[in-house]
């Protein structure tokens, strides 16, 4: 398996080398069929330009620095090198366990992205995976961490998955909205015991074991077979090649100034007689030696 960082967890004294691999696809949160913005008239991409109001043009990566704007129209300018100064810096590569929890007690709304741990080749580093995999599968428990990858510090939960270990990367306490509110709306409700008897059997009817396979999209598959046919009945087309006009040019004249920029590259060279006189110089300067 492709892994895309390699360290170890740590914990205590205990140093289990890992590496991280994707468990989902890149695209997983997209549709597998992608879509660019055509100009209708003649079926070219459109290109998205960084366009600045005030100077009317384009403008260059180069000129665009990042800004946090604090009131409508305030920015502070934030440079890179600010960005940089922040940024974790950690050589150890290690996914630093804090603490074991009952796995049951995480909610899944703190869960961002999952990886899976894959082990290290050579038999002997394998044991301590399988110890700590064996060991949480037994006692429930999930581990909460820490780690950095590419300067960005990242809050994990490791969790068995079947025979595997998988990290989630996880969202902060701040970022997950309360549902209290809810909470307190459906508290205030009462449901008869007879409606309850009545949906608990609605329920049952469609009881069954969860089969990841039933996990389709009717969507998708009506996109593919739509573009299938478009592609079976329609030419496909393709935006008309725009020449660039060549600039008119006086072929005379352009010869005439490559001559002499040619001409004056050349180092000027040394008259005949000189070149003589140098030579008898160089012969008289033998003999007297």
């Amino acid at each position: 398996m492709r892994t895309i960082w390699n360290g170890s967890i740590s914990f205590g004294l205990v140093n289990i080398p890992v590496g991280l691999a994707l468990a989902t696809k890149p695209a997983a949160r997209q549709s597998d069929v992608s879509f660019r913005q055509l100009h209708r008239e003649c079926m070219t991409p459109i290109k998205q330009k960084r366009w600045c109001e005030v100077h009317d043009r384009e403008v260059g990566r180069d000129e665009i620095v990042k800004g946090w704007e604090v009131s409508k129209g305030e920015f502070v300018v934030v440079e890179e090198a600010d960005l940089e100064a922040i940024m974790e810096i950690d050589d150890s590569k290690a996914i630093e366990i804090t603490r074991f929890v009952d796995a049951s007690e995480v909610d899944p709304v703190y869960f961002d992205r999952t990886y899976y741990l894959a082990p290290a080749r050579e038999t002997a580093a394998q044991r301590p995976y399988v110890l700590l995999l064996r060991a949480m599968q037994d006692t429930g428990k999930a581990a909460l961490g820490r780690f950095v990858r590419q300067g960005s510090e990242h809050l994990c939960l490791i969790r068995p998955k079947g025979d595997t270990l998988a990290l989630e990367t996880m969202f902060l306490a701040e970022d997950v909205n309360s549902q209290a509110e809810i909470e307190e709306s459906v508290g205030d409700n009462k449901v008869k015991d007879a409606e309850l008897g009545l949906a608990r059997q609605v329920i049952d009817s469609l009881a069954g074991e969860f089969d990841p396979a039933e996990l389709t999209s009717e969507y998708r598959q009506n996109l593919r077979q739509m573009l299938e046919a478009k592609l079976d009945g329609q030419e496909i087309t393709r935006p008309e090649r725009v020449e660039e006009e060549t600039p008119v040019v006086d072929l005379m004249e352009a010869l005439k100034r490559s001559v002499e920029e040619v001409q004056d590259k050349k180092p000027a060279k040394k008259t005949r007689a000189a070149s003589k006189g140098g030579s008898r110089k160089r012969v008289a300067a033998r003999k007297s030696a």
